[in-house]
């Protein structure tokens, strides 16, 4: 059986849970760009339940992967349109409207990119195919946000507003490398992009570490505390929040920076480890047309035989303080 990792999860609803409430397609559920009107008004329904929907890279491009509740592995997954609403108090949301497809059955479902309330009424105000994959591209993107620390080849550390492409990054696995790009964006910090901050002294950072929520943290265990079986571990950030030691910070605005090398690496954020940009279909709409740096399946897949999923931090007490404990050795009662 084909063993298809999720490399990214996000929650989302049917379309028929966000209909016309005023408008001249009264009752009718968003749709594709043919299918709307803008100046018609939106609401979500009170009953509705989001659902979450994994997926990869595939031979024939994004596919959903295992653990999905939405389709089955294996269905393709299209990225049709790109909507853009107003709640009357001027709070605006964007929206992905998506295909998930198979010989036997085709699906729409709508992925918000910020908070979207039930019955609150949303106009529409603008819709574009050709902004899809790069809006998605920009929550599926791991990023730093400013005033963030990296370890550089020589021990010392720098912000990350403050590096140049050129500039030498220690990495876990081959030492000193050249950063070969920085994405840097202005963002709503809200939804699907609002960040994570891991405070001091959890999981050994050195000072605040703030990060996006699909941001993949590498965790060397001492002692094996969430059952993989095996010492590295990589887990993404946004599983890790507990309202305590790990916030997800909703609200304002942020400044974000991507890091890419010529390969995935692992470097290191306010002393811990963490993740590069890892270039996939999925963020590949967010680097400029002219880089010549291409998916790599190696590091794909080396990076998700390593990632603990969701059900594997379930029961046992806090993840995060699990896998602090991990890190130094220490067993349940403190030993």
């Amino acid at each position: 059986m084909t063993k298809r990792s999720p490399q990214f999860t996000f929650p989302t609803y049917p379309v028929d849970a966000l209909t016309v409430s005023t408008g001249a397609n009264e009752g009718d559920p968003i749709g594709l760009l043919g299918d709307v009107v803008a100046g018609d008004y939106y609401r979500l329904s009170r009953q509705a339940a989001p659902a979450q929907l994994a997926i990869c890279d595939g031979p024939k491009g994004q596919e959903i992967a295992d653990g999905s509740e939405i389709g089955y592995p294996g269905d393709q997954v299209a990225l049709d349109v790109c909507h853009t609403l107003a709640a009357a108090g001027g709070a605006f949301v964007e929206l992905i409207v998506l295909t998930v497809w198979s010989d036997a059955k085709t699906s729409r479902h709508i992925l918000p990119l910020s908070s979207l309330e039930v019955a609150v009424d949303y106009e529409l105000l603008a819709s574009e195919t050709d902004s899809a994959p790069r809006r998605f591209a920009d929550i599926a993107c791991v990023s730093f946000l400013g005033g963030t620390h990296l370890t550089l080849a020589d021990g010392s550390q720098r912000l990350v507003e403050e590096l140049q492409v050129g500039d030498r990054i220690l990495t876990r696995d081959n030492g000193p490398q050249e950063i070969r790009w920085i994405g840097q964006q202005v963002m709503r910090a809200t939804g699907s992009l609002a960040p994570v901050r891991i405070t001091e002294g959890t999981l050994n950072v050195a000072r605040d570490l703030r990060l996006s929520p699909h941001h993949r943290l590498f965790i060397w265990q001492r002692t094996d505390e969430v059952g993989t079986g095996r010492s590295e571990v990589m887990v993404k950030a946004g599983l890790l929040v507990n309202g305590d030691t790990v916030l997800r910070e909703e609200g304002g605005h942020m400044e974000t920076f991507h890091i890419l090398f010529d390969s995935h690496e692992i470097i290191y954020a306010e002393g811990i480890a963490v993740e590069s940009l890892l270039v996939t279909g999925q963020t590949r709409a967010a680097l400029p047309d002219d880089l010549d740096i291409t998916p790599s399946e190696a590091d794909r897949l080396n990076a998700a035989d390593l990632e603990v999923t969701r059900r594997a931090l379930e029961g046992g007490g806090d993840p995060a303080e699990r896998l602090t404990r991990a890190s130094k050795g220490q067993s349940s009662d403190g030993g």
